[in-house]
């Protein structure tokens, strides 16, 4: 975990179950952790283009440095695996690929990613079918959650009770499989 000096709850987890809370995010990256799975939250950083391939068009929305970029692993796994998709977005702006609704692949998806201004957290929506970047798949447990970018953090609205928020060092979830 990292800390700032400036603050001393910085690096430490907090509990879900408020209203809304702002939590400050610069360049490090926030684990949401529910009972069975999780969130990695990070900031683009910079701004870029960002392709969407849907089955029938391609298009292209603008990032902007506070925009959120969210991946949710619905049944939990590795938070290694959720960072490297986190950071193939962030650092070399991969195109989005969104199967067609009813798509058999949507099955198998153990992770799926947002990237926008604010996301809502659905669990409703099957899993890689929504270009929409406002609205992302996620579990029972996290369903409503609202992030939104503001300077120099996140503001979250609708956070659940018994989730759980660390910030983290990305270096301690390297995307080498080789540890």
């Amino acid at each position: 975990m990292s800390k700032k000096p400036e603050d001393d709850d910085f690096g430490k987890p907090l509990s879900g179950g408020a209203s809304e809370v702002a939590i400050p995010l610069e360049e490090d990256l926030l684990i949401i952790r529910g009972k069975d799975s999780f969130l990695l939250v990070g900031k683009a950083g910079s701004r870029f283009p960002l392709c969407i391939e849907t089955p029938d068009d391609e298009y292209c929305q603008a990032v902007d440095p506070d925009d959120l970029i969210i991946v949710s692993m619905p049944e939990g796994g590795p938070v290694g695996q959720a960072r490297m998709m986190l950071e193939l977005i962030r650092q070399y702006h991969i195109p989005l690929v969104v199967l067609p609704k009813g798509h058999p692949g949507s099955k198998r998806l153990s992770m799926v990613v947002s990237v926008a201004p604010e996301i809502l957290l659905a669990c409703d929506i099957q899993r890689g079918t929504h270009p929409e970047q406002h609205l992302i798949c996620s579990s029972m447990e996290l369903s409503g959650l609202l992030l939104t970018g503001i300077s120099g953090g996140v503001m979250m609205k609708n956070l659940p009770p018994g989730v759980v928020i660390e910030h983290v060092n990305p270096e301690n979830y390297p995307t080498d499989k080789q540890q």
